[in-house]
C-alpha cells in the first residue's frame, strides 16, 4: 500500500462526498467519480462538510480530484462504491474495465446484496460489504451534512485492517466483522423508515415525533423482523433497545415516546432520508433494495409481506415525478 492511501469514490453523492471528503481531510488522496450535476457543483463551489457536532470544513475546487468516469490510470488502495443500488452492476463493470485485478471495493450502499451482485459481473475485483449507519443530507450544491451518529461497519479484510487508523483519523470509526449479514439486516430494518420519511414530507426528527408515521414504521419493521427470524437470522442490534422493545416504543403515545426514546431523537433538524431527496428530484429510489428485499424474502419463504409490498407500490407510483422539497416544518 502506498504511504499516502489512495481512495476512489465511485458515486459522488451524499455518502460518497461525505466519506471521501472526510478521508481527504485526514490525509488520503481521493478521486471522486460522479454524475455531471454533482461534479459540476464541486467544480464550482468545492466540497463543504458539516455535521450535528459543529463540524464545518471546506475543500476548495482546486484540491478536489473530480471525474465523470473512472480514470484509466487509477490504482487505488480502496474503492468506495456509493452509487444507488440500481446502478451497482453498471458501476462494477466500469470499475473492472479500468482497475487492476484484485482491487478492493467496499460497498457503502443500502440493501443486502450489492457486493454479491457486483462480484457476479466483475469477478476480477475484490468485493466487500459495508454499512453506513448515519444520515447524510445534501443541504445545497456541494454541501453535505451528517445529521445522525454511528460507526461504519464492514466485512473483515486485510486491506481494511490496514486503513482503520485512517478512518479513525477521519472521524469515521470503522468496525470490522467476520459476518456482516446480521449487521446488514439490522440496518435494513432501520432503513424501512426511509420510505415512511419520504412519503411524510417531514424531516426525520419531525416524522419520528408523529405517532401516525411511527406506527407505520413499527408495522413495517414487525412484518420484516418476523420474516428475518423465520429465515433463521437474528439481526444485529444497532440501537440501545432490542428489536421487539424498539418496535413497542415506536407505538407509544408521543409524550411517552419523547421520554423513552430521547437518544433516538438526537437527530439534526435538517436531516431527511435520501429517498425523500430522490422523490423530490424525480429520481429513481432504492425502494427495491429496502422494502423490496422483504417482499422477496417473504416469497422465498412461501409467505407474503403485504405492508412492505404496498410501500413498494406506493413509492414506485411516485418515482419520476419531481415534487416540492420535503417541508422543514
Amino acid at each position: 500500500m502506498t504511504a499516502v492511501p489512495h481512495v476512489l469514490v465511485m458515486g459522488a453523492g451524499s455518502v460518497g462526498c461525505h466519506v471521501g471528503g472526510c478521508l481527504q481531510l485526514a490525509g488520503a488522496t481521493v478521486h471522486f467519480v460522479g454524475r455531471p450535476r454533482v461534479i459540476g457543483d464541486l467544480h464550482a463551489r468545492g466540497l463543504r462538510l458539516t455535521d450535528r457536532d459543529g463540524r464545518d470544513q471546506h475543500l476548495s475546487p482546486s484540491v478536489l480530484r473530480l471525474h465523470l468516469q473512472v480514470p484509466s490510470d487509477a490504482q487505488p488502495d480502496l474503492v468506495l462504491l456509493c452509487v444507488k443500488s440500481g446502478a451497482t452492476e453498471d458501476a462494477a463493470r466500469e470499475l473492472a474495465r479500468e482497475l487492476p485485478a484484485g482491487t478492493p471495493v467496499l460497498s457503502l450502499q443500502n440493501g443486502l446484496n450489492n457486493a454479491v451482485k457486483a462480484a457476479g459481473v466483475a469477478p476480477t475485483l475484490t468485493w466487500l460489504a459495508g454499512m453506513v449507519p448515519f444520515n447524510i443530507t445534501e443541504l445545497g450544491p456541494g454541501h453535505f451534512h451528517r445529521g445522525t451518529d454511528g460507526r461504519l461497519a464492514a466485512q473483515n479484510h486485510a486491506c481494511l485492517q490496514a486503513l482503520t487508523d485512517l478512518f479513525e483519523s477521519a472521524a469515521l470509526p470503522l468496525d470490522l466483522h467476520a459476518d456482516l449479514r446480521p449487521v446488514q439486516l439490522g440496518k435494513l430494518l432501520l432503513n424501512l423508515n426511509n420510505p415512511v420519511n419520504a412519503l411524510s414530507g417531514l424531516p426525520l426528527r419531525a416524522q419520528l415525533l408523529s405517532s401516525k408515521h411511527r406506527r407505520q414504521l413499527a408495522d413495517l419493521m414487525r412484518e420484516a423482523l418476523d420474516l428475518i427470524r423465520l429465515d433463521g437470522t437474528e439481526p444485529a442490534r444497532l440501537t440501545p433497545l432490542p428489536w421487539d422493545v424498539l418496535i413497542a416504543v415506536l407505538r407509544l403515545p408521543t409524550p411517552l415516546f419523547r421520554l423513552v426514546a430521547s437518544r433516538m431523537l438526537k437527530i439534526d433538524p435538517k436531516a431527511r432520508s435520501s429517498m425523500a431527496d430522490d422523490l423530490a428530484a424525480g429520481r429513481p429510489t432504492e425502494i427495491d433494495a429496502l422494502s423490496g428485499e422483504i417482499v422477496r424474502l417473504a416469497s422465498r419463504l412461501g409467505r407474503t409481506a403485504p405492508l412492505n409490498m404496498n410501500m413498494v407500490a406506493h413509492v414506485r407510483a411516485l418515482e419520476g415525478a419531481p415534487t416540492s422539497p420535503p417541508s422543514s416544518h
